[in-house]
């Protein structure tokens, strides 16, 4: 039996030709393919300024040093993500605020940040999780009354859309990853939209450690950057994924369907949000009931022939975070379904017979 994981690229003939050109030219770190893939990123985005990062992780941390988000501040953010989320706030010295989750959408619960809100708070930190949008419209209404600033981590949510409107279209610093489980992959990547093109140049001085160059010899620093530059040779993948977007996304959506078509609700598990047009499908992730074992669960269905994802653990019971005075009760949602949430296979090369193969699985190991 074949065994079938939770996820995996789709990389073309093509793709993987162009790639070997670059190696062949010589130039392999950031040059014209860089630029050519921003060029392309901004027309999806709505012609906004985009920006290239050697992660997402990097994009988020330079976006927030974009917001002046420094020592002493407060950040409003999510405890159920991937790690990487909160500690780029500690990175630039200032500290996450955690917020529950909606048991639903399992998105940050928007009731819960007013309350949160304090005369620290200076950013509002969203994870648009699994591919599933949070409500733009009430989010940036509360950053507005508030005045906070608003980074996005859309890490998982390239070609997610809300209101009709494409995620990273619009907005305030829109976060993309194009790590190897995303929708589309540059293997290691991420991507930082602008709302001002006029934050370019500081940008891009982060992300190469501060310097500026001019003329045929000059060159300045003025401020502490990083080391966070995508290659070329990532960027010719991103280049061959991107026309594919749209062929994924509406892939993913129709996986996405079968699994509620076909999934037995009699096992006692809660699927996600259903929203089958907003989000990008960039997960499927049940949630386990309580008389499961998470791990048990897990190498029951290794020993059927199929790959099960763990995202995410709740962030604020890593040790980091509990040092910072952080424990278990504060935030209960989070604590449920990061300790009992499994992601599924779906990506676009699967076949509706997979989706298949997987509920039967599941019914026969949770039955």
């Amino acid at each position: 039996m074949q065994f079938l994981p939770f996820t995996r690229p789709s990389i073309d003939e093509e793709t993987i030709q162009g790639v070997a050109e670059v190696l062949r030219s010589g130039w392999i770190t950031s040059g014209p393919r860089v630029l050519e893939f921003e060029t392309a990123l901004s027309r999806l985005c709505g012609g906004r300024t985009v920006r290239a990062f050697s992660s997402g992780t990097a994009a988020l941390e330079v976006a927030l040093r974009l917001a002046g988000i420094g020592e002493g501040d407060e950040v409003i953010t999510t405890p159920l993500s991937w790690v990487a989320t909160a500690n780029v706030v500690l990175a630039v010295g200032a500290r996450p605020v955690f917020v529950d989750v909606d048991p639903v959408t399992r998105n940050l619960d928007l009731a819960g940040v007013e309350a949160a809100q304090g005369p620290r708070s200076r950013a509002l930190l969203p994870v648009h999780f699994a591919g599933l949008p949070v409500d733009m419209d009430r989010l940036y209404a509360i950053a507005r009354r508030h005045r906070l600033r608003v980074i996005e981590d859309a890490a998982q949510a390239l070609g997610a859309r809300w209101g009709g409107r494409a995620i990273g279209s619009f907005g305030d610093l829109v976060m993309f990853s194009f790590h190897a489980n995303k929708n589309i992959t540059t293997a290691e990547g991420g991507a930082l939209v602008l709302p001002d093109p006029a934050l370019a140049r500081s940008c891009e001085k982060l992300r190469l450690q501060g310097v500026t160059r001019s003329g045929e010899d000059g060159m300045e620093v003025d401020v502490l950057g990083g080391k966070s530059n995508l290659t070329d040779v990532a960027a010719r993948l991103g280049l061959g994924q991107l026309p594919r977007l749209a062929e994924f996304t509406e892939r993913r959506r129709a996986l996405a369907r079968r699994y509620f078509a076909l999934w037995d609700r009699s096992l006692g598990c809660e699927l996600p949000a259903g929203d089958l047009e907003a989000s990008n499908w960039h997960m499927f992730q049940i949630v386990l009931p309580q008389r499961v074992a998470r791990a048990d669960f897990i190498a029951a269905m290794r020993a059927e022939g199929i790959g099960i994802g763990v995202h995410y653990p709740a962030i604020h019971l890593f040790a980091l975070y509990r040092a910072l005075g952080y424990r278990e009760g504060q935030f209960p949602h989070a604590e449920r379904i990061g300790a009992r949430i499994v992601t599924l296979p779906l990506f676009p090369a699967m076949a509706d017979a997979d989706v298949d193969r997987v509920c039967a699985a599941a019914r026969k190991v949770l039955s």
